[in-house]
């Protein structure tokens, strides 16, 4: 089974596909990759080089690989950031496509548009497309709090609020909602948590918060996510997984005073991570 996996790319550092696609393989998961933009880095170092990939590229890359008839191999869709509006009617057209190769494949969608720290950094075209067309189209959904506040339209100050509105959208269209980087009631200022919510009810994975100055953790978590429902994981189970083992990288970056992640040093950690932090209902 593979992953198509549309996001943004950079040449340097570890964001979009450029931490999707080695967290994927070292899960042990084939992966396609599809970039929406092909940048020289994250544009938060202020300056980069490289060009948006236009909405049409993006899906003849898709229909090139329907043409070889491998889409049947394709367990799930897993999308992130866009770089152009356009753009997600190609990816709608690409899970549509994929839907129809494997009846069992799935959209994730990480509905890349912000986040606490630095604010929306996407456009209104680009905000309305994910919240208009991708976001009822997705079978699983991971925002993070900043994302889930903008989807929702209000701030979301309690567990309770939280909860709430992850189920309005689950009533939109997405059967799991994740929560990333969730700031509420029942963590500290040294703690940070991730919430899951399915028809099934709520779970929360609490961790330690820490100094994180790079960024792409969302998207290794989301991938790590992809992998472990793929391989056969409860959603709580993946969810628990996903987060210890990203918070094992965000560990190595911060001890190494890096601003990328260290994905590659802390490698063995995507597949066995030191330390399980367990979801607890709430």
């Amino acid at each position: 089974m593979a992953v198509l996996s549309i996001q943004s790319s950079v040449a340097y550092g570890h964001v979009g596909n450029a931490a999707a696609v080695f967290c994927l393989r070292r899960a042990g998961v084939d992966v396609w990759p599809v970039d929406t933009v092909a940048y020289s880095n994250h544009p938060g170092y202020g300056a980069y080089g490289g060009r948006v990939r236009g909405a049409d590229e993006v899906a003849e890359v898709v229909d090139g690989l329907n043409a070889i008839g491998v889409l049947s191999r394709c367990r799930a869709v897993l999308t992130g950031y866009l770089g152009d509006a356009a753009a997600a009617a190609a990816v709608l057209r690409a899970v549509a496509t994929a839907k129809t190769a494997n009846k069992d494949a799935f959209f994730c969608c990480d509905p890349v548009m912000g986040d606490r720290e630095g604010g929306r950094y996407v456009t209104d075209e680009v905000a309305h497309a994910v919240c208009d067309t991708l976001v009822p189209a997705a079978d699983v959904l991971v925002p993070n709090h900043f994302e889930l506040e903008t989807l929702a339209g209000r701030p979301l100050a309690t567990l309770a609020d939280t909860v709430a509105a992850a189920d309005q959208l689950r009533a939109s269209g997405p059967g799991t909602v994740v929560v990333t980087s969730l700031e509420t009631e029942g963590t500290t200022d040294g703690e940070i948590a991730n919430l899951l919510v399915t028809g099934d009810g709520a779970w929360m994975v609490v961790t330690p918060r820490l100094p994180l100055r790079a960024k792409g953790a969302g998207d290794a978590l989301a991938a790590l996510l992809v992998a472990g429902l793929i391989n056969g994981q409860p959603p709580v189970a993946a969810l628990e997984r996903a987060v210890s083992s990203v918070l094992a990288v965000i560990e190595a970056t911060v001890t190494a005073g890096d601003r990328e992640l260290r994905l590659i040093a802390a490698q063995d950690a995507l597949v066995a991570p030191p330390r399980l932090f367990p979801a607890q209902a709430v």
